[in-house]
Parts: C-alpha cells; sequence; structure tokens
C-alpha cells in the first residue's frame, strides 16, 4: 500500500488520556501502547502509518490529527491509575454504591462511551469495556471528596430582572446565556429543557430567541443530564455556554483541568441549590400527595415552603417533607451558591421578581456590564448576609463522608 503524503500526529498531545482506542483502531500496527514506571506510553512509527486518519476519527478528545510527514515519531505519556482491578469497579464501589454519587455526569467522559446516565444514576451495563483509563475516576468530584461552601470568590454581588426573557425569578440566567449568543462568545448554549411531564432533557440552544420557550425557562427541581450531552457534543462545536446547579459546574471544572478540549465552555452560569431530586422521585412524591406532574405549571421553593402551581390551585408543603426523596448525593453537598460558576443565579436575597447575581470572573462582569449598557436589565440591591446565611444552612445540613 502507497503511504499518503500525510500522517499521524498528537496537535493536541494533552488531551489524551491514554484510552488507547486509537492504537487499537490503527489498521497498519503504526501506533503501539506499553506500561513502563506507572505510565501508559503510545508510540508512532511514522514508517508503518498510512495516513488513513482512522485512528484521528475514533479519538474521543481531538488528541490526533493529520500532518504532513517530516516531524518524526511521537511518544505521549500518561500516568496510570492504581487501583484493584476495573477502574469504573472502584468509582462503582466507593462512590456509586455508598450513595455518594451526586449525579452530574461528568464520568460519562469515558473513551469508550460505557458510563450511561439515566435520571441522575450512572451505571456501565458492560463494565468489562472498562480500559481503565482512569479518566472516570480524575473527573468524579466525589471519589477523593473536597467538599465546596460558602459564598466563595466573587467580584460584585447585585439584584437584577431581566426586562427581555421571563424566568423562574428575574430570568438573569437566560439573560447571561443570550449575551453570551448575542455578542459571539459561544455559538451553543445547552439549557435544560422539559416535557410536557416535566422530564429534563438538555436543549441546544443556537440563537437567542430560543431562549424564550416556556419549555426552557424555569426551575425543573431534578437532575439533569446537561454534562452527558455535553460529553455528546464537545468535539463539534467551536464554543459553548452551560447552566447548571454546583455539581454539574464543579463536574465542568475537573472536565476543563483533565482535558483541555473542555476550555470551549466559555461560560458556566451556576444556579444556588440546597438539593435536587431524580424526576422518577419528583413524580413519585407528586403522586403520594395527590398531584399529577404533567398539571405542573411552576415549581419554586419560597421560605421553606415547595410550591407547586397547577392547572387547578396549588400545592404546598414544608420543604423537609421532601427529605426522603431527594437524590442520596445531596445529603453530602455543602455547595449552595455554586463557587465554581463565572456567575451564580438565585433568588435568595433579592426582592421578588429579581434575581440575586454573584458575578466570579471578569467575563461574567463584562457581560453584565453589556446587559445594563443595553437596557436588557433592571438593577438593584441584593442582601448578601440572606445568602450567607444559607450557605452556612448547607453546611450545617450536610452529611460527612
Amino acid at each position: 500500500m502507497l503511504l499518503s503524503e500525510f500522517v499521524t500526529y498528537p496537535v493536541n498531545a494533552e488531551n489524551c488520556v491514554g484510552c488507547r482506542i486509537c492504537v487499537d483502531s490503527c489498521p497498519s500496527f503504526a501506533l503501539k501502547a506499553e506500561t513502563m514506571d506507572g505510565k501508559i506510553i503510545i508510540t508512532l512509527r511514522e514508517e508503518l502509518c498510512y495516513g488513513c486518519g482512522v485512528c484521528v476519527d475514533s479519538c474521543p478528545f481531538q488528541t490526533l490529527d493529520l500532518v504532513r510527514r517530516g516531524l518524526g515519531e511521537f511518544r505521549i505519556e500518561k500516568e496510570i491509575v492504581k487501583v484493584e482491578g476495573k477502574v469504573f469497579k472502584e468509582l462503582s464501589r466507593k462512590v456509586i454504591e455508598s450513595g455518594l454519587c451526586c449525579g452530574c455526569g461528568a464520568c460519562t467522559v469515558c473513551p469508550p462511551e460505557g458510563i450511561v446516565w439515566e435520571d441522575g444514576t450512572v451505571d456501565f451495563p458492560d463494565w468489562e469495556r472498562c480500559r481503565d483509563c482512569g479518566i472516570c475516576l480524575k473527573v468524579c468530584q466525589r471519589y477523593d471528596y473536597e467538599p465546596l461552601s460558602g459564598l466563595g470568590e466573587y467580584l460584585e454581588i447585585v439584584g437584577a430582572k431581566s426586562k427581555r426573557f421571563k424566568g423562574q425569578d428575574g430570568a438573569i440566567a437566560t439573560e447571561f446565556l443570550a449575551c453570551a449568543l448575542e455578542r459571539g462568545l459561544v455559538d451553543t448554549v445547552l439549557v435544560v429543557g422539559r416535557t410536557k411531564e416535566w422530564k429534563p432533557l438538555v436543549i441546544c440552544v443556537k440563537h437567542p430567541d430560543q431562549l424564550r420557550s416556556e419549555r426552557v425557562t424555569g426551575t425543573k427541581y431534578s437532575l439533569s443530564p446537561i454534562l452527558p450531552e455535553l460529553n455528546r457534543i464537545i468535539r463539534r462545536v467551536k464554543s459553548v455556554a452551560i447552566v447548571g446547579t454546583p455539581c454539574i459546574i464543579t463536574g465542568l471544572r475537573l472536565l476543563q483541568r483533565e482535558i483541555p478540549l473542555y476550555r470551549k465552555v466559555k461560560l458556566a452560569v451556576a444556579l444556588f441549590c440546597m438539593e435536587n431530586m431524580r424526576y422518577s422521585k419528583l413524580k413519585e412524591f407528586l403522586e403520594k400527595n395527590g398531584v399529577r406532574i404533567e398539571d405542573a405549571l411552576k415549581f419554586d421553593i419560597k421560605k421553606g415552603k415547595f410550591i407547586v402551581l397547577t392547572r387547578d390551585g396549588k400545592f404546598t408543603c414544608p420543604v423537609k417533607e421532601l427529605d426522603e426523596f431527594v437524590s442520596s448525593g445531596c445529603h453530602y453537598c455543602q455547595d449552595f451558591s455554586g463557587v465554581n460558576g463565572d456567575v451564580s443565579v438565585g433568588s435568595v436575597g433579592s426582592p421578588k421578581g429579581y434575581s440575586t447575581v454573584v458575578i466570579r470572573s471578569e467575563l461574567a462582569k463584562e457581560l453584565f456590564e453589556y446587559m445594563v449598557e443595553r437596557g436588557y436589565v433592571e438593577v438593584g440591591d441584593a442582601n448578601v448576609e440572606v445568602v450567607k446565611k444559607l450557605c452556612d444552612l448547607k453546611v450545617k445540613k450536610a452529611k460527612r463522608v
């Protein structure tokens, strides 16, 4: 077979996780993987490479590309995660089976796509496919759990209300995402939509007007597959913004730390969160109290009350009645304010119809100033002490590992 003028080369070697899928896919055996001194070492023999590009297409994280010949052989080294047996079995034992898993879905980054997310739980149905690359452990915020808490670092805290969008309260999370699209900061926004029965589904938004849909606005109070969807689309988007609960944003930051490809996420909007439920549990709770989930118009939590507005009226109960239905991983969480976000948003600390906005990054500050300059928002005050009080309460309530 004639050799192509092109050859495989790791143009983004830092994205490699050591899964060796490229090695297994190579039809000419030009790529080789070996274990040495606690590392996975992947090398290329250029004279054996056809330049067919099969390995380029098979790499989950855009590590490889085809370049003109002459750069010579390459060598990638990745540290091995040392556990007994299969890596996923270790993740399952320590995090999933113990009830510690927060359901963020970062682990679905799994190169062979073996880890699946369903209704806030993760599993590896055919775990023998695990390639022991260890990336699932590296991006799992609960494997070596160090709880985040408090108000975190911030540049400014204000109250604000969007003039353009309707949302849970001030629709400021929506406004940030819309402005990121409008200014060309991102070409895609991942938001949580819903079915008629309020089951969360993730929607890829390309235009600000798509954010006006009533299926997109408002809080769903169920764990959502934002990160599994991000893992699915990350290779084909140029830049993206996401919105999610604190655990989702922390999962994102771990993905960005381990795989630079995920730095395509330019804006992360965190939502204040005390606790959350799996969809099936939310539905079970409502049915237990005589409420059909398909009749719900809006969910809210105010002053210790869980509120469901329905077609026929309103259902209200103390939040503590939801405890047995809350996702088990939430009981260990201490992060109310979303300290890893570029901006954090919630109703606590602001007047009715407004959102409290915790601006943490220069990018978020620039976007907020843009909103103000364009007259997109009304700005007011926020009571920081009230937010701090909720931050402290979540720490107090949390179980210790």
